[in-house]
């Protein structure tokens, strides 16, 4: 029975938690909850729910009975610490963080110091001992309040900032001293006070009411709106709060914060990966403000907090059994816990560090096969630099970052967000240039192609962030002097790099180069092609870890794999990449080139008479093809689609056409053949080609053309079976949208079959079936079943037709919009949409298997390579998907993830 809004509780003190409560405290707080339990070093707080969230985002107000509980947590905190939030002469602050079930770069940045006040910044002093470090944790509240609570433009703080150092003539905050500070924040509130009509907020509770209520308003900010269109996150989550009572890492030298990973989230290597910032505060490293040292430094600067921090990072791996991301915070000399999650890595490292676990005896093989991902394999087969090619002198290396996301990308340096879109929507590819990344570069770094940095390092946001999004990114390039006011960047030679300017960029070894670098293969596609055996010499890791993985879904996946292919070239690839037949043949791209004015011929006949000479000529040609393609796939099903396309696309474009016959009669030398062109394009003009004349009512109107197609088939067939081989044809029957029109093919086929058998003296083992791609082939999938030996769902057609839009048309015109409007989640032509076309195909397999039991389902749209429509695949029964010979790799790793997560 389902709770009602009174009897539900709104906020859990970190000991009351787990991290399994994810969905209910966030991540980060199911984090921190299950660290405490752990009796890790975790300062005091407690969480405020997704459900609060829910009801704020659904009714516009808090839960009545939220701020009751807050204060009673509140008051518990308070007496746990020993002091009160804001008490003038000893004040006990606050961190407000947002944290949503699913790590959100996107979403509401931290505030600090919530509790501070003109007349607690005193008390804090005393207690500390430190004016300095008073005046600069207030000056850090007001400027992260203002931006992310009151929407202050964050630039007019930094502006207010730099103002101050440069007047103290020093290059870092840390150089300013107390007055420095003090008088700082005496602008920062002015500057508060103008652009919001009022003053900072002085009173404790209030500030810390203000930044629970923008957490909840930072759900439906356009920033974590981009971020979960981009990773498929689900809009009605909500997010939890997390307060959590203050540690500081800005008391002096011996204090400092840090960004841990128990390992490199970049390659996946064991070791200490992290960065470490002496006397700073939280988002200090993040923010890639100053630049930091290795996390190996500590152990010099440190070393009691090193060793225990290195105990506690050897804990968590064991026990959440993966990589985690960790923050810390040293506070005169003692190690403060404030976050772990499951960290995100490169693809490279999700697949080492999968296949290291499974050695270690953390996780067994399924578990491995759970944690890597299509999408993270697809990004291994990328292209990578060639470090080998030949200079041509428009190409030079120009400085070197941290390699903080692996990858070769090559584009324009753009510097601003804006333009980053503007110029990729118009078709550029461009690098995103900055000093550092804050999360309202989101949709910049999303178009661009890679994300290169001056400061940061492998923890800073645009890092994290291009890691998660599997965009290659290079960080903390110092030699590199970016002026994003100026659109330019000054390289440590004098030399200028303006907006436009090729750029070059490694994420695997931090090189930047100016112009446009070759790339070559990955190692990962040499693999797939045979050229690299995983065991050989020059095979790394990855490869090892690749070749494991692979091999462990082929053995568990139901689901077997096919190539969309038309020639043998093709064919023998997919072979290659893994295929298990072709699942579609477009005969229609057999007939391009030289072989156009055959298909006109045989449009143009007249009589009986030319049209058996234009087929006549054409039949051995296809029958080429198809011993070319039986040869290739031998042993293997190959389903060939017959011809297809509409009539006009072998015709000339109308325009063209009359134009050329207009001025041919001006001159008066109009050929007939011409004309007779003329009248056969106007005669078969179509207002909607895709709808119109195609398919098998091609095959019906046109007498002679399927019955040549398929004696091609079956001579090919015959010949290779002669020849000991072992073809296996499947003719397949487009469009069909009723039974009879199959039945009508069907019989002629098998007429024409029986006679190639009868004068090759051979049998042959060809079945017929169909492409489903109309709805109402699916809604009469039943009748269908009875004249088909096996179905092939036409996804990319069936998804037109259910929708009732051209492809073509519109993902030009209206689909970015729709995605923008959150109407589509994603393209329905990228991933099935599983509540119309999708049901169709549940519908269509239902009824096609309860007339046929053994009836053969296969899907050959490029769905068939889609992560995401595998698993429905999977799900609903089907026996192969197809999809084109890159995307095999893909799809054989995700119908054996299909297999071990249960759909």
């Amino acid at each position: 029975m389902p709770h009602t809004q009174d009897q539900r509780k709104f906020v859990y003190d970190f000991t009351e938690g787990n991290k399994d409560l994810k969905d209910l405290l966030g991540g980060k707080g199911a984090n921190l909850a299950e660290m405490t339990n752990l009796g890790l070093p975790v300062p005091p707080g407690f969480t405020i729910t997704t459900d609060a969230c829910k009801v704020y985002l659904d009714s516009g107000d808090e839960p009545a009975a939220l701020r009751d509980e807050v204060s009673e947590h509140l008051a518990a905190l308070e007496e746990r610490m020993g002091k009160k939030l804001g008490q003038p002469d000893d004040p006990l602050l606050v961190s407000v963080r947002s944290g949503a079930k699913f790590s959100m770069p996107g979403m509401m940045d931290t505030v600090l110091n919530i509790g501070l006040s003109d007349s607690s910044v005193a008390g804090l002093a005393t207690q500390a001992g430190d004016e300095r470090f008073a005046w600069d944790s207030y000056r850090r509240l007001i400027q992260m309040f203002g931006k992310t609570v009151l929407g202050v433009d964050g630039e007019l703080f930094e502006e207010a900032l730099d103002e101050a150092k440069r007047t103290k003539g020093v290059k870092t905050d840390v150089e300013l001293d107390a007055g420095d500070l003090s008088t700082l924040v005496d602008e920062f509130k002015g500057i508060v006070a103008k652009e919001t009509g009022r003053d900072f907020p002085q009173d404790p509770r209030t500030q810390m009411d203000l930044a629970v209520r923008a957490v909840f308003d930072s759900w439906n900010g356009e920033r974590a709106k981009l971020y979960r269109r981009q990773e498929r996150i689900p809009h009605d989550l909500g997010t939890a709060v997390n307060v959590c009572s203050m540690v500081f890492g800005n008391l002096g030298p011996d204090s400092g914060t840090g960004v841990a990973f128990t390992r490199d989230p970049a390659s996946g290597h064991q070791g200490v990966y992290g960065d470490y910032l002496q006397n700073a505060q939280g988002e200090d490293v993040v923010a890639g403000i100053r630049n930091t040292v290795p996390l190996a430094e500590l152990e010099r600067i440190d070393k009691a907090s090193y060793d225990q921090l290195m105990k506690i990072m050897e804990t968590l791996e064991t026990h959440y059994k993966d990589l985690c991301d960790i923050e810390f915070t040293i506070e005169r000399g003692k190690l403060w816990m404030l976050q772990t999650r499951v960290g995100k890595r490169t693809a490279g490292a999700a697949f080492r560090i999968a296949t290291q676990l499974v050695d270690q005896g953390l996780i067994d093989e399924a578990e491995a096969l759970r944690r890597v991902n299509g999408a993270q394999l697809a990004q291994l087969m990328f292209p990578r630099f060639d470090d080998k090619a030949p200079g041509d002198g428009k190409v030079r290396p120009v400085g070197r970052g941290i390699a903080a996301s692996p990858g070769a990308a090559v584009g324009k340096a753009v510097f601003d967000s804006y333009t980053a879109v503007k110029w990729s929507r118009s078709g550029e590819k461009v690098i995103l240039v900055r000093r550092e990344t804050n999360p309202d570069d989101l949709n910049g770094m999303i178009a661009a192609e890679g994300i290169l940095t001056s400061r940061g390092g492998k923890t800073s946001h645009a890092a994290v962030v291009a890691r998660g999004m599997g965009k290659t990114c290079v960080c903390g390039a110092e030699d590199l002097e970016v002026d994003t006011k100026r659109r330019r960047m000054t390289l440590h030679d004098g030399t200028v790099v303006e907006e436009g300017d090729l750029l070059s960029i490694d994420g695997s070894t931090g090189k930047v180069y100016l112009g446009e670098v070759p790339v070559v293969p990955s190692p990962v596609v040499e693999y797939f092609e045979g050229r690299m055996h995983a065991g050989a010499a020059e095979a790394d890791e990855l490869v090892g870890a690749v070749h494991r993985i692979m091999s462990y879904a082929d053995r568990v996946r139901r689901l077997r794999v096919r190539a969309n292919a038309d020639n043998a070239e093709d064919a023998a690839r997919a072979r290659r990449f893994g295929a298990q037949g072709i699942g579609l043949c477009r005969t229609e791209h057999m007939f391009l080139g030289d072989r156009r004015e055959l298909v006109e011929r045989l449009i143009l006949a007249d009589t009986g008479d030319e049209r058996e000479a234009a087929l006549g000529a054409l039949l051995p040609l296809q029958k080429g093809d198809f011993v070319e393609l039986f040869e290739a796939m031998d042993g293997l099903p190959v389903t060939i689609r017959l011809l297809d396309p509409p009539l006009h696309e072998f015709l000339p474009d109308i325009t063209d056409l009359s134009v050329r016959v207009a001025l041919a009669e001006a001159r008066h030398e109009a050929h007939e053949n011409d004309l007779r062109l003329l009248q056969a394009v106007h005669r078969l003009h179509e207002q909607n080609p895709m709808l119109g004349l195609r398919g098998v009512r091609l095959g019906l109107v046109i007498p002679g053309l399927f019955a040549m197609q398929v004696r091609a088939i079956a001579e090919a067939a015959a010949q290779r079976k002669n020849a000991k081989a072992d073809p296996r044809a499947e003719i397949m029957i487009p469009l069909v949208g009723t039974v009879q029109e199959l039945e009508i093919v069907r019989e002629e086929a098998e007429r024409i079959i029986a006679e190639v058998e009868q004068a090759q003296g051979v049998e042959l083992k060809l079945t017929l079936g169909t492409m489903i791609e109309l709805p109402r082939a699916a809604l009469t999938a039943g009748q269908i079943a009875e004249c088909a030996d096996f179905f092939s769902f036409g996804t990319n057609d069936l998804t037109q037709t259910v929708w009732g839009f051209s492809r073509d048309d519109v993902e030009a015109s209206f689909f970015t919009a729709y995605l923008e409007k959150g109407i589509f989640g994603v393209s329905p032509f990228e991933t099935i949409d599983r509540g119309g076309v999708g049901k169709l195909v549940r519908l269509a397999t239902e009824a096609g298997r309860a007339t046929r039991p053994d009836l053969k389902l296969g899907v050959c749209g490029e769905h068939g390579g889609d992560p995401d429509s595998v698993h429905f695949f999977h799900e609903v029964g089907l026996d192969y998907v197809s999809c084109s010979p890159f995307r095999i790799p893909v799809a054989r790793l995700e119908a054996g993830r299909a297999t071990v997560t249960g759909g």
